[in-house]
């Protein structure tokens, strides 16, 4: 064999934070599995960067780029073809009233760039709000609303930027008689230390319905819509990132449908492209008009291509017509019971939690103090691997291990079997 880990060593920049990959050379990759170059099949919980929601080589997608690339694939960035118009239109008919004006770009960080700048522009103020636990990119302004990660080293954020508590019911700060999570208490905490320290220009408050990065927290029903108001009641526009939510993955086609919460800006990235780097902006005409009045600029290399926008519109046809909403949510079902079952075999699991095909299972070393099992959610995902189990598990400070565990919306139940099947084993074996 060539000497692939040499050149790997010598060439790439290590940009995972631990410098560690996935010690193996992945060759090809269909439906629910990746294939390495030693012949072993590896079963794929989450999705590629949780981005593949049907699957890899899905063969409609494959099509689609064969033709498009074959006739269209890229443009001056000042015009537009008909997938871009196409996918723009389509993507207004799944979204509640008034979300229908569309912005077509590459990654998560970039609809984030491009959301934040907007509600800059529009409300002419500064300050943005997102959770503790938050992840939404590596770009600037995404970047200065991340705090679960890499902030420590790259020198001053962008001003304005306030973390407020994240709602966790398994490990509540603020909690009720019962010792459950008092979000309440918790959010009007937030809003006091916010008020606290902001000069009265807040812009925006960016968050997920569901964090991913930050453990695959939930959002209490009912907190979405009091943050919309408390946002609101300064001035400030509410912007839902549903990178890894949106799309089916949580068994609606949003995740704000559950709270009956439409969001001023909503950006979309990941399951969008099913794969392919594909990123959308949404919002109302008149948040639109008002950014077009004051000369919004987010002119980049890869806004409006048309390939991946027919990649899009390949994308909502699959889920709309193989109704994945629904699947996922059958599916969603079907993991979490198997999930849950584990739990009562296993000591160490402490929380199994999420909606539809996006769940979270939490490791402990001791279910009574909820002491965080780092290490061991670490040896768990390394003899997952070995037992052909591709997990992702997030180690937060105060956390513990949390895998965050997304299958692709096109499994099958059998594949979802296989997954528990070789968790159970290797906690086993690690335990």
């Amino acid at each position: 064999m060539d000497d692939f880990w040499g050149d790997a060593e010598r060439h790439l920049i290590r940009y995972n934070g631990a410098g560690r990959f996935v010690p193996e050379i992945i060759e090809r990759a269909e439906g629910s599995f990746v294939f390495t170059a030693g012949g072993r099949r590896l079963l794929d919980f989450t999705s590629g960067q949780m981005s593949a929601i049907l699957g890899h080589s899905h063969p409609a997608v494959v099509a689609t780029i064969q033709r498009q690339a074959a006739t269209l694939d890229h443009l001056f960035s000042g015009m537009l073809s008909r997938p871009v118009v196409d996918l723009a239109r389509n993507l207004a008919a799944t979204l509640p009233d008034p979300l229908s004006k569309v912005l077509l770009l590459t990654t998560g960080a970039e609809s984030n760039e491009a959301a934040i700048r907007m509600a800059k522009l529009v409300t002419g103020r500064h300050e943005i709000i997102s959770f503790a636990r938050s992840w939404h990119g590596m770009t600037h302004a995404a970047a200065a609303a991340t705090y679960s990660s890499g902030r420590k080293g790259y020198g001053p954020a962008a001003p304005g930027n306030f973390a407020i508590p994240t709602p966790n019911a398994y490990r509540p700060d603020f909690t009720t008689d019962g010792q459950e999570l008092d979000w309440v208490r918790q959010l009007e905490f937030s809003f006091e230390m916010f008020d606290a320290q902001s000069v009265g220009s807040l812009a925006a408050c960016i968050v997920e319905p569901i964090l991913s990065s930050g453990g695959v927290i939930d959002l209490p029903p009912g907190y979405l819509a009091a943050l919309r108001d408390k946002v609101h009641e300064r001035g400030g526009l509410l912007i839902l990132d549903e990178a890894q939510t949106g799309l089916c993955r949580t068994g609606d086609w949003y995740a704000f449908e559950r709270d009956g919460v439409v969001p001023d800006i909503l950006t979309l990235s990941k399951t969008l492209g099913a794969g392919l780097p594909l990123a959308a902006v949404v919002t109302t005409p008149e948040i639109e008009q008002a950014a077009h009045e004051r000369g919004f600029l987010f002119f980049t290399t890869h806004v409006s291509d048309p390939l991946v926008a027919a990649v899009g519109n390949t994308v909502l046809d699959v889920l709309q017509g193989d109704g994945l909403d629904r699947r996922a949510a059958e599916l969603g079902a079907y993991l979490n019971k198997g999930l849950t079952e584990l739990k009562e075999r296993h000591e160490v699991i402490g929380d199994v939690r999420g909606r539809g095909l996006l769940v979270g299972l939490e490791l402990v070393e001791d279910r009574a103090t909820k002491k965080p099992a780092d290490e061991l959610g670490q040896a768990v995902t390394r003899r997952c691997l070995e037992l052909g189990l591709h997990m992702n598990v997030v180690q937060l400070p105060g956390m513990g291990g949390v895998f965050r565990i997304a299958p692709a919306l096109t499994a099958t139940t059998g594949e979802l079997d296989l997954g528990l099947e070789i968790l159970d084993r290797a906690i086993t074996d690690i335990r």
